[in-house]
């Protein structure tokens, strides 16, 4: 299983995952890096990122480490990221899930995106982005605000790299074509809040609907950006249920 994180300042593969790793890896071996320009992954020289960067990442991690098949889950831009994969890869990909992913065609840049894209490198910028993430107020905690804001300064140069003003045309950048998903032949499974202010279920997840071949959408109420988050029990029971092994 291949677990693709989000495009939030300060986000990891291990930060993201690490919940749902030690959940599902007594049945999948389980695979969740640093994008390109995150955490302890560099960006390519002279590369902004960028979605064909980072699908193009994703397959070549997979085909160093000699996996033939896999699971791709993808977290809002590793939504994108994962549906992406599925198209390029049809004989690697099984299975997609895109939870509160990004690339739907006509589904525009949100302001609580613009701004967490925008987020400043510090406590203040922390804070500001862990509230929009989340529903629930109780995940803001000040050591969240502080992991968060010592992440966030670790790769602030690369990350402004990837995500200047103006930010529409990056996610821009994320969209997926008619075309490109009508390519995405296995199936897909969405897992989306219903409360969710970066990617609002009905401009990001339910366009997918029209588009996908193999789709289902899941919403969970009372639910922000980050369902493995705020509701993981949840989460990783839809997980097991539709990656099966």
């Amino acid at each position: 299983m291949l677990l693709l994180h989000g495009s939030g300042p300060g986000t990891t593969g291990s930060g993201a995952w690490s919940a749902t790793a030690a959940a599902l890896s007594q049945s999948w071996r389980v695979v969740a890096p640093d994008h390109a320009g995150f955490g302890r992954t560099p960006l390519p020289a002279g590369s902004r990122g960028g979605l064909r960067v980072w699908t193009e990442q994703a397959a070549g991690l997979m085909d160093a480490l000699g996996i033939d098949t896999y699971a791709v889950v993808g977290h809002s831009m590793g939504g994108a990221v994962a549906l992406a994969l599925a198209a390029a890869r049809p004989r690697n990909v099984t299975a997609v899930v895109g939870v509160a992913a990004m690339g739907a065609p006509g589904a525009p840049l949100s302001p609580d995106l613009d701004a967490v894209w925008g987020a400043t490198p510090d406590r203040r910028g922390a804070r500001d982005m862990l509230s929009r993430l989340f529903l629930d107020p109780a995940h803001v905690t000040e050591a969240a605000v502080e992991a968060r804001a010592e992440a966030m300064r670790a790769d602030a140069s690369s990350f402004a790299t990837m995500f200047p003003p103006p930010r529409e045309r990056w996610a821009e950048d994320l969209t997926l074509s008619s075309r490109e998903l009508s390519e995405v032949r296995v199936p897909v499974l969405l897992v989306h809040g219903a409360q969710d202010r970066l990617t609002p279920l009905r401009t990001a997840a339910l366009p997918f609907l029209d588009h996908l071949p193999d789709v289902r959408l899941h919403v969970l109420g009372r639910c922000g950006h980050v369902p493995a988050v705020e509701h993981p029990d949840a989460f990783h029971r839809l997980l097991a249920q539709f990656l099966v092994p």
